[in-house]
């Protein structure tokens, strides 16, 4: 019996039980396992695969839906995977295809590295901003200032959410009242009593990643960051939205590297909701 042709194989819905999969193909393709936040992914979002009739996963990827269930505002589309040998075939193209026209007027966004951004631009997606991804060990500031940090508790979860869909434009609580459970350490920044800022650093590998970072100005931003990098001996590492010239340029002073930048795009609306100048990092790429 011949092996079904690819392109004749259903997409279908993926689940937590599919993370060993997922995990298989991103290393499939040189990519890291990342099976503490495929993990998450696949708990808040909404995963879509082609199963190998061989064993595995063909090609994956994952939905992120904001707003409520009934009138989502934004989906976050990310790891889109194709397995090396299924690659250029046009597997990737017949995946996103699927996930536009399961949105419908939903308005979708994404990171794009830049092999996969004129797959995107083909189906409609505009570059509307960049980041670039910075690594390394932070070395602290010998007198650091900006506001008082301090570890965020359960009461201050309802603080966080208000300020997060002010920030990011659309509610998010199915992600963000995830983090206490999926981060290493989560922090607020306080002014008067009044939380201005939030980050948190979960585990990835042998790095903590630092998002979400929203916070009301720069130097809370770096206080946020300065102080996650004091309660962990690992690398740090963040996507930072270029537009925040300043702090991209203290977290190099301090020690992290420029890897890679990648094309914000977005499909159905012009540009992001909320306030990017107090969005300085989302929590993973894969998620906005």
């Amino acid at each position: 019996m011949s092996t079904p042709s690819p392109a004749a194989l259903p997409i279908r819905p993926l689940t937590r039980h599919d993370l060993t999969a997922c995990a298989d193909l991103s290393e499939n393709r040189g990519w890291q396992r990342e099976e503490h936040k495929w993990g998450l992914l696949l708990s808040a979002g909404k995963g879509f695969g082609i199963d190998d009739p061989d064993g595995g996963l063909i090609a994956a990827c994952v939905v992120t839906e904001y707003g409520p269930p009934a009138r989502p505002g934004l989906h976050a589309v990310g790891m889109v995977l194709v397995a090396e040998r299924h690659a250029r075939q046009g597997i990737g193209r017949r995946l996103m295809r699927h996930i536009v026209s399961v949105a419908g007027t939903t308005p979708l966004t994404l990171y794009a590295t830049p092999s996969g951004r004129p797959l995107y631009e083909e189906l409609g997606f505009k570059v509307t901003g960049m980041s670039e991804m910075v690594l390394g060990r932070f070395v602290p500031e010998e007198r650091p200032g900006g506001p008082v940090t301090r570890p965020a508790s359960a009461d201050d979860l309802a603080g966080i959410l208000r300020l997060d869909e002010e920030v990011f434009g659309v509610d998010r609580t199915p992600l963000i009242t995830r983090l206490p459970a999926f981060a290493d350490h989560l922090r607020v920044a306080e002014d008067d009593g009044r939380i201005i800022g939030y980050a948190a650093a979960w585990p990835n590998m042998n790095t903590h990643v630092v998002g979400p970072l929203i916070a009301r100005d720069t130097e809370t931003a770096k206080a946020l960051i300065a102080s996650l990098a004091a309660r962990t001996e690992r690398p740090l590492r963040t996507d930072i939205d270029v537009r925040h010239e300043e702090l991209l340029h203290w977290v190099k002073q301090r020690g992290l590297e420029s890897v890679m930048s990648n094309a914000v795009m977005t499909h159905g609306i012009a540009e992001l909701p909320g306030d990017w100048a107090r969005r300085f990092a989302p929590l993973t790429v894969a998620a906005g």
